[in-house]
This record gives structure tokens, C-alpha cells and sequence, in this order.
């Protein structure tokens, strides 16, 4: 089974991980819009590159696993508009591919891999240990969103074959 692990938003990543394997992470696909070349994500290329990595498979061989997210105080209306947009496109994205969605919320993930009220590099750290093979692509600070996306997915791998 194919688990597409999102974490979503304009600097969030996609994971693309099979029978407990990564295969492939990206960085949030994006584009420049506006006078202010404000980013937003580039729903296209998102397409494109699940097209890419799902191939051939039947649909029920995909599962898509998004980090549910919502308003967090202090964050202004402009940027939750602009988070709430991208996670739009990422639905609408998997509403048109027929794939089968998942929401899961950062505490639920967060509390599986003891990451609750650690820091944000905490998830690279974490993912690192769980996946050493994969370390080279986790190099950097800013490689924990890319993390969350992988963590996302082990974790939704992990729970979705205990509970069968």
C-alpha cells in the first residue's frame, strides 16, 4: 500500500511511503502570485507529482494521510486564509485523483512518537532515528517539515496495519 503522508501548507512537504519504506519527499510545490510575489502552493505540480509516484496502482492501494490543521492564536487572518487555501487545493487534489483521505490532528501523530511539547527539529531528530537510511534528506533545520510529512505516514502505516 502506497500512504502519501501531507503536511500541509505553504512550506509543508509531501511523503510518498510504501510497506513502511519512504520512497520520496518533496517540499510543498509552490508558486510566486500577486505584485508581492506572495507564495502560494502550486497546485499543478502537487498533481504532477502524485501522478508521478502513483502510477499504475489502483486507487484502493492509496491511502492519503493530511495533517489536520486550524487557527492558531496569534496567527494572522491573512496567513490562516492562505493555510486554509492550501489545504483546499491538497483536498480538492485527492477529491479529483478519487484517492482516499485521512485527517490526522499534530497532538494524535505527536503524542505516538512522544514529540508533544518538544521542539520543531524534534520530528527530524525523531524521523532520522526511525529512518537512518533517509538521514542525507533530513540534513538541514528546515528539513522538519519534510520530517512531519514522514512521521505523518509511519504513524498512519503504523496504527492503520494494528488495527486490522
Amino acid at each position: 500500500m502506497l500512504i502519501i503522508g501531507i503536511d500541509p501548507g505553504i512550506s509543508g512537504a509531501l511523503c510518498f511511503f510504501e510497506d513502511g519504506k519512504i520512497i520520496d519527499v518533496i517540499e510543498m510545490p509552490s508558486m510566486s502570485e500577486g505584485k508581492k510575489n506572495k507564495k502560494q502552493v502550486n497546485g499543478a505540480q502537487i498533481s504532477n507529482e502524485i501522478k508521478k509516484i502513483i502510477g499504475n496502482k489502483k486507487q484502493d492501494e492509496i491511502k492519503v494521510v493530511i495533517e489536520q490543521v486550524a487557527a492558531m492564536p496569534g496567527q494572522g487572518v491573512t496567513s490562516m486564509f492562505n493555510f486554509g487555501q492550501s489545504f483546499g487545493v491538497l483536498k480538492g487534489i485527492c477529491s479529483a485523483f478519487q484517492l482516499s483521505t485521512y485527517f490526522v490532528r499534530p497532538a494524535k501523530w505527536k503524542k505516538y512518537f512522544n514529540l508533544i511539547n518538544t521542539s520543531k527539529d524534534a520530528s527530524r531528530t525523531k524521523a532520522i532515528e526511525i529512518f537512518p537510511y533517509f538521514s542525507s534528506n533530513l540534513s538541514k533545520k528546515k528539513d522538519s517539515n519534510k520530517a512531519d510529512a514522514i512521521l505523518i505516514s509511519s504513524f498512519f502505516y503504523d496504527t492503520l496495519n494494528s488495527d486490522s
